[in-house]
Order: structure tokens, then sequence, then C-alpha cells
């Protein structure tokens, strides 16, 4: 369950237990893929919690230098991520660059599909839909 919100757009509300992020790093040209959770709330008026699970790079290359534990499978580097996550994933979006791609199901399409964008950011939180 995520909102997607970007600044003059309504909110948009996206049912889903867990879904990939995918782009293409602007310079380097690599994909990257990060796994995400929406874990039920702690507590029964707590808020859900989004979770990292595992993240892929196809490669390294300046800024995407992969983590030292990472392991090379198939071509990606894949880790598990080590940083706790925000409240909100803020996701930079440009008319510049390729935009994000929205995965779930073994089926990816372009984030603005869900969500446009105006060229500036993007926000994502964990939610239930409300009544």
């Amino acid at each position: 369950m995520v909102l997607a919100a970007a600044p003059d757009v309504a909110p948009r509300f996206v049912p889903v237990r867990d879904f990939t992020l995918a782009w293409t790093h602007s310079i380097e040209k690599l994909r990257w893929e990060e796994d995400y959770v929406v874990m039920p709330p702690r507590t029964g008026g707590g808020k859900p919690v989004l979770v990292a699970g595992k993240a892929r790079i196809r490669g390294s290359g300046a800024g995407m230098e992969p983590p030292p534990d990472a392991t090379f499978k198939g071509g990606w580097y894949e880790y598990q991520p080590q940083r706790q996550l925000p409240d909100q994933l803020r996701l930079t979006r440009s008319a510049y660059t390729a935009d994000y791609e929205w995965c779930e199901n073994g089926s990816c399409k372009p984030l603005s599909a869900i969500m446009p964008t105006d060229g500036g950011v993007t926000l994502l939180y964990p939610c239930r839909k409300a009544n």
C-alpha cells in the first residue's frame, strides 16, 4: 500500500504489498533496481512501514560502486541495503532523464503511468487507504 504524491498533483493510492523501483543511471547508463515491502504497523494505531529488500546494480561506475558485501550473479551486483528507510522515498524526476519504472508481479511500467511528474520530486510513502 503506497501513496504517491507529486507537487500540484492529487495523491494516488496504489494497493501493493511489495514493489520494485528501477531506473537507469543518467551518466553510466546502468540499470539499478530496489525492492520494497510495505509492512503492517507494529501497533494497532501505527502507520505501515516501508522496508528495503534486495537491491541490484547492472555493473559499476562513478557513484555506483556496489557495497563490499555485494555478490555478482547473472550480470548484477546484488546486496541488502543496510540503511534505515525514511518515512517516505523522495524520487527526483527530470525531463532530461528516463523516468523511474514501477515494477510489480514481474511487470514494469513507467512511473508516469501511475503518477504524472512535474519534473520535481515525487514522494512515495506507505499508508492505508482512507475510507
